[in-house]
């Protein structure tokens, strides 16, 4: 934030904590209050002390990856990940919570793990030792997770080169769509009655 606001003014906050002046007056003696002169001075510094009481909240809150915004890029860099901007801070996240997850010897534990975190829900790896692969099972939600560009890098990355892996998803069984009349079915797109529950 130093030097991306003017002097004196309140800067705006998106995902921060929140900006405030503290009121400077209070501490001075009774005969400086109503003197216009002192009262700007004393604006003045409390516009400052209140920018340093930010900027310090905000500096502790990048270092931790659930309250990080700007700080985002700090991590990614430390991971060896790419920064990309037009992302949200919740897909950067995730990735970047996944490689903390990821790193050590790969595992079907670790993969689960790293699974997870994109999912949201619970995750199965199953071994398929004869052909050199693993499935990796969503089977704690519905659908295709949304960021599976992501989990696939991710992935790429920790598991053993000599490995492949394929995605099973869950689906909403036909069974359990029969308690639907016609028009509660109709009123729901394809995709909608597919992660129905």
């Amino acid at each position: 934030m130093y030097g991306t606001i003017s002097y004196s003014s309140s800067p705006t906050t998106q995902d921060g904590p929140e900006f405030s002046k503290p009121d400077l007056m209070k501490y001075l003696p009774e005969y400086y209050q109503g003197v216009l002169e002192m009262e700007q001075i004393q604006d003045s510094h409390a516009a400052e002390c209140g920018q340093l009481a930010y900027s310090i909240e905000d500096s502790a809150l990048q270092t931790n990856v659930e309250s990080a915004t700007w700080g985002l890029a700090r991590w990614e860099k430390v991971l060896a990940l790419t920064t990309d901007n037009t992302k949200s801070y919740a897909a950067r996240r995730e990735m970047i919570k996944a490689k903390l997850r990821g790193s050590g010897t790969t595992t079907p534990e670790m993969i689960r793990r790293t699974a997870s975190a994109f999912s949201g829900g619970d995750v199965q790896v199953v071994e398929v030792p004869g052909a050199y692969s693993f499935e990796v099972r969503f089977v704690g939600t519905l659908g295709i997770p949304e960021n599976m560009a992501g989990l696939i890098q991710i992935i790429e990355e920790i598991k053993p080169a000599h490995l492949d892996y394929k995605f099973v998803y869950s689906y909403t069984w036909w069974n359990s769509l029969k308690s639907l009349t016609w028009n509660a079915a109709h009123a729901r797109t394809w995709n909608e009655l597919r992660v129905y529950e």
